[in-house]
């Protein structure tokens, strides 16, 4: 195994408040590209066995792809070993299944959700979509103090919630059930953004995505689908609630759909207007026409994915970029390093609104690519085309603060101004 001594830690969740750790994944791909690392004890959470990090685009597009020898199945998709006794309900998840029979029907599960999410309906959202981005940045801009507000709070936490929740046909009163969800299960690692841990009879911190955690998620996932055969809508809880899945499916598919589909763009959406923040004549392009909307959404994507890393597990001894690796050992592929490889991308560090082509893999690879793609790109399109339309150029109004987690890019503040400044 590769333990030399230069290989930098990007396993620690701390190191991500401070930054995506750029200059740590520019080592790694430049010198250990498959590099080996442990997983010590952490504010709390057990130790680990260790990993091998993937940090190049090509190798990360290779593990997303090989199913066969990279599995979801064999140990979930957290870094973190999940507890033995809870890996038969994870793997009732698709995202948590392989391709084939072997691992759960992840084909049918994917085509059943490809046709709840069809471009269609995902479009016909588009009126809705930006009326709510209207309506947020011009509630942020009217009641800011100073001219400045925290656009986590007050725009794109309810934008990403309230769209999803109205794809999805949640009743308006239950929105918030969805996020404190969302918070729990997502910000785990981070002490500020999360409840505190509860603890199994051992006394150690019970995983968020336990069964004993998620049971008020599924009791309501089964109410609504109840409530959707006998009031069905054109939404896709009825879709889901009309296909005949076993409870445990409907469960997980709500599960999946609640936290991945509203965290996407919740940490998508602060950190492409970061982004713009930070680099005015990117914004100015863009708020000019200079740049096609769809174009510049994908690159905002690529320099702020929403996702830092997925983990798979070896199914068969393997050798990827030279390193020998063992079946059984758990291979992390790290989105944000490999949408940053020198090798694919000209100047990664540049903010290229108009950057063709651009093959980040912000939404994945492979049998495991993200169904929800086509509607979080159109939310993160409207949001940013009403922000130039409506808001002065964005401006930072005080620090961000970034998510404590290797796993989601999170942003939990961003002060931005949303008012001009009086000459």
């Amino acid at each position: 195994m590769d333990h030399a001594g230069d290989v930098p830690d990007v396993f620690d969740p701390r190191i991500y408040a401070e930054g995506v750790p750029h200059d740590r994944y520019r080592l790694l791909r430049e010198r250990h590209p498959v590099a080996w690392q442990a997983e010590p004890e952490i504010q709390g959470w057990p130790a680990g066995p260790g990993f091998w990090a993937v940090t190049r685009h090509a190798d990360v597009v290779t593990v997303l792809r090989d199913h066969r020898t990279y599995s979801s199945w064999l140990g979930a998709t957290q870094i973190r070993d999940p507890d033995p006794a809870d890996l038969p309900f994870l793997r009732r998840t698709m995202l948590n299944q392989d391709p084939g029979k072997a691992s759960g029907d992840h084909g049918m599960l994917r085509r059943l959700v490809s046709r709840a999410f069809t471009p269609a309906r995902v479009d016909a959202f588009a009126g809705r979509v930006r009326e709510r981005a209207r309506t947020l940045l011009a509630a942020a801009r009217d009641g800011a103090e100073d001219g400045a507000a925290d656009l986590v709070r007050t725009v794109t936490d309810e934008y990403a919630l309230v769209n999803l929740t109205d794809l999805l046909g949640v009743p308006a009163a239950d929105r918030a059930l969805l996020l404190e969800w969302t918070v729990r299960i997502i910000g785990y690692q981070d002490p500020e953004d999360a409840p505190a841990p509860r603890l199994g009879p051992d006394g150690k911190p019970l995983n968020p995505r336990s069964p004993a955690l998620l049971g008020e998620m599924f009791a309501y996932a089964r109410e609504l689908a109840g409530y959707k055969r006998a009031h069905p809508g054109d939404d896709v809880m009825t879709s889901l609630a009309h296909a005949g899945l076993d409870p445990a499916e409907l469960e997980m598919f709500f599960f999946l759909l609640t936290v991945a589909g509203n965290d996407t763009v919740r940490s998508a959406a602060p950190g492409g207007l970061l982004a713009l923040a930070r680099d005015p004549d990117a914004y100015r392009a863009l708020a000019g026409g200079a740049v096609p909307p769809g174009r510049a959404v994908d690159e905002l994507l690529r320099v702020h994915p929403p996702v830092l890393s997925f983990r798979r597990t070896a199914a068969a001894d393997t050798e990827l970029a030279g390193q020998r690796i063992r079946a059984g050992d758990k291979v992390v592929v790290f989105h944000a390093s490999a949408n940053h490889d020198e090798r694919v991308f000209t100047d990664p560090a540049r903010l290229d609104l108009g950057r063709a082509p651009n093959p980040h893999v912000s939404f994945g690879d492979g049998p495991h690519v993200c169904l929800g793609a086509h509607f979080a790109r159109l939310q993160l399109r409207v949001l940013y085309e009403e922000w130039c339309t409506a808001m002065p150029a964005p401006e930072l109004a005080g620090p961000p603060r970034r998510l404590v987690s290797n796993f989601i890019n999170g942003i939990t503040r961003l002060p931005l101004r949303v008012s001009a400044r009086a000459r």
